[in-house]
């Protein structure tokens, strides 16, 4: 029999819909049963394609002994953190606070007034090594909810005291003395944070430290921004770019990287990006997506625009919808297939199922080609991974296609030229693709999230707009896509009447409205997707969000956002993100919105609020910069002057198109990107920034405006003159 998750849109929450534990959905129905049935809560929560949320589930809420404890003892609710990141990260703060660590599944005991008293991640079904396994758990804080409930709500007014106080900026700081200038603390928390990644970079394997090794954009962000400021030719830029190029490409050769069918894989276990944790993310496809991009307008190399073509072509087949929104994931997990199929977990499931390859399956599929690609994934007949990095077994006699050396190393082996080479191995890949495409799929979450959409939004818009030969074919379906997507939002996740966006559509428009980070990766997206497109509605709309994010977000006392918005009384810690994780805060990102507006419309209002917002974190980005280094990257446009390229001319001829690709292509300081393209823009131009009135072609051709400083240079028609004025060669 089916519990109450049964009627929600959530994939994660329809997973535990027919688990014999009563789940309940986060409301007031589930906070009233627990007050009335004087009961704590036990929270869990996860995402629909977790690996270790399927480990639990299958070991303790499909347990009807496991489920008799929970149901006798606790209110139990599920939330889905796609759904509710508010909620998640109030007590994903409280277990790091506990525990000293995070994750999910996260599991948290709570009061009926929702306050948390215990908490941790992933519980095994059975005591092991000392540890007491879940049922155990449950067992002994029933007893203390019954025994000892003083001590346990105690316990949870200490912490949650403890956290009010650090997010509340009362947490006392060491005496430094008089605060030194933004522009002298920006300028340490630069050189800090490029001398860690500096020291932490793994220069065998790229990336920065040890295993477990995750993508995070928001530190090639960082240093990219440290290339364009110093500039790429000098030598701390030139190191910049070193860093966050190697790490690209060694992350492209990994298992990390699926080499089949496009895209990145959530992290890798080990130091060399060989095994991944396999679900696919969308906001992890966006931003690596950028990263690449940048990375070829720092280098020149179109190696790292075919590795932003490969997202872009997985992200276009497998994760969007008929209408044009992007949908959230692909799971872990699948069935496993073929000869392997009572392997897995008991349940036919397992990590990884519908990604990897036995030799005899690559022999059957590529014939002559098979030795080849052998070759270069060093495919071996026992497979190639084992030991600490299999430990349940589930790869064995299996191999993760990861290029282990140049293309050339085979193509030698095998009297092939270079060409030769690629064109066979595209080959195989082709019918390696299409092979897989016969084997049952892993989960799909259908979920369009509005944040994760405005990622991929100002991905594609870049991917639109960085001229590249690799790209060039499909740029204009690029934009097309974007703009699809943000059609979608407008249509399916905005209230025009209110101006509020929702957060979730699935099956239609789900209850929730946007929080922090929705407003603010979707904002960001709208300026990536006006400066791609130069369409006037984005950038209206656009400013328009950020005027409704400010109300509904901003911390008048102290600056800065918090994550949701006031007024929600199951909320019982209203946070302000500072850590730039694998999505960055939404403050870091917001900072850089307001100061882009700033410069767009010369708008002081915006840039103070800006500034503020890059100062109310300035304690976790002076001490930790490498905590907030999608904050630093917002340092630039609060320091610096004011940049603009204003194009004037026809939008659609080609000398307009040409400038247009010369202000994309490199990697320099940050322009504000406005264009003049039709009368219609003039006037609308004209009413709104008037300092813009005075610019018009010179002897009818398209012409650029190059300003800085609210004072522009003289008017320029040729590409050539552009990319001087612009610093480039």
């Amino acid at each position: 029999m089916s519990n109450a998750l049964a009627a929600e849109k959530s994939p994660y929450l329809l997973q535990h819909a027919d688990n014999p534990v009563a789940w309940l959905p986060w409301g007031e129905a589930a906070f009233a049963q627990a007050r009335a049935e004087d009961k704590p809560v036990f929270l869990s929560i996860g995402y629909s394609t977790c690996h270790w949320c399927h480990v639990m589930a299958h070991e303790s809420f499909e347990s009807p002994e496991v489920a008799a404890i929970l149901n006798a003892h606790f209110v139990a609710i599920k939330v889905d953190r796609e759904e509710r990141p508010d909620v998640d990260k109030v007590y994903m703060a409280y277990v790091q606070a506990l525990t000293g660590h995070g994750g999910w599944p996260l599991s948290a005991w709570l009061t009926p007034e929702l306050k948390p008293f215990y908490g941790g991640t992933y519980f095994p079904p059975e005591d092991r090594h000392g540890r007491p396994g879940f049922p155990a758990i449950l067992q002994a804080i029933a007893a203390g909810w019954q025994n000892e409930r003083d001590k346990l709500v105690a316990e949870s007014e200490r912490v949650l005291g403890t956290l009010r106080e650090y997010h509340s900026g009362r947490r006392a700081e060491p005496e430094t003395g008089e605060t030194p200038p933004l522009a002298v603390a920006a300028g340490e928390a630069y050189e800090k944070c490029f001398q860690y990644f500096y020291e932490a970079f793994d220069a065998a394997h790229g990336g920065f430290g040890g295993a477990p090794k995750f993508p995070r954009a928001s530190n090639l962000n960082f240093l990219f921004r440290v290339a364009a400021i110093q500039g790429v030719a000098s030598e701390t830029g030139a190191e910049a770019v070193r860093l966050a190029a190697s790490t690209l490409r060694a992350m492209a050769r990994g298992g990390i990287h699926d080499q089949v069918g496009g895209g990145y894989h959530r992290y890798s276990v080990d130091e060399t990006w060989f095994v991944p944790h396999f679900e696919k993310m969308l906001y992890d496809q966006a931003q690596i997506a950028i990263n690449c991009l940048e990375a070829r307008q720092a280098t020149g190399d179109e190696r790292f625009a075919w590795m932003a073509r490969d997202i872009f072509d997985y992200v276009q087949r497998d994760l969007t919808g008929p209408a044009g929104g992007f949908f959230t994931a692909e799971d872990a997990d699948s069935p496993v297939h073929g000869e392997d199929a009572t392997a897995g977990h008991g349940h036919g499931q397992a990590e990884g199922a519908f990604y990897v390859w036995s030799a005899t399956e690559l022999r059957a599929l590529l014939g002559d080609d098979a030795p080849f690609v052998a070759a270069h994934f060093v495919v071996l007949d026992a497979g190639h991974v084992g030991g600490q990095l299999d430990p349940h077994g589930e790869f064995r006699g299996k191999n993760i296609l990861a290029q282990r050396s140049s293309l050339l190393d085979p193509a030698k082996r095998f009297s092939l030229t270079p060409e030769q080479a690629n064109d066979r191995l595209m080959g195989a890949l082709e019918k390696l693709r299409a092979a897989r495409a016969t084997r049952p799929r892993p989960l799909l979450d259908d979920k369009v999230v509005t944040a994760n959409n405005g990622l991929m939004i100002s991905a594609l818009a870049r991917g639109a707009a960085v001229p590249a030969e690799a790209l060039a074919d499909q740029q204009a379906g690029y934009l097309a896509a974007a703009v699809c997507a943000a059609e979608f939002v407008q249509r399916e996740l905005y209230d025009a009447g209110r101006g509020v966006l929702f957060r979730c559509w699935r099956k239609g428009r789900g209850l929730n409205e946007g929080f922090a980070e929705d407003y603010a990766y979707f904002i960001q997206g709208l300026l990536d997707l006006y400066e791609a497109s130069f369409d006037l509605r984005w950038l209206q709309w656009a400013e328009a969000l950020q005027t409704k994010m400010d109300r509904l977000f901003w911390d008048e006392a102290r600056g800065g956002y918090f994550n949701s918005a006031a007024g929600d009384a199951a909320i019982v810690l209203r946070l302000r993100e500072d850590y730039d994780g694998a999505e960055p805060a939404p403050s870091s990102v917001a900072a850089m919105n307001l100061l882009r507006l700033a410069v767009i419309f010369h708008d002081d209002t915006q840039r103070g609020r800006g500034v503020r917002c890059v100062e109310a974190f300035r304690a976790q980005w002076s001490t930790t910069p490498h905590g907030m280094p999608q904050m630093l990257c917002a340092l630039e446009l609060a320091l610096e002057a004011p940049r603009q390229v204003v194009l004037v001319g026809d939008g659609g001829s080609a000398d307009f198109r040409a400038l247009v690709a010369v202000a994309h292509e490199g990697l320099g300081p940050r322009r504000a990107l406005l264009a003049v393209a039709d009368d219609a823009q003039r006037t609308w131009w004209a009413a709104r920034a008037p300092w813009m009135a005075g610019m018009f072609p010179l002897d009818g051709r398209a012409t650029a405006y190059v300003c800085e400083d609210y004072a522009c240079r003289a008017p320029v028609t040729t590409v050539t003159e552009l990319r001087s004025l612009l610093g480039g060669k």
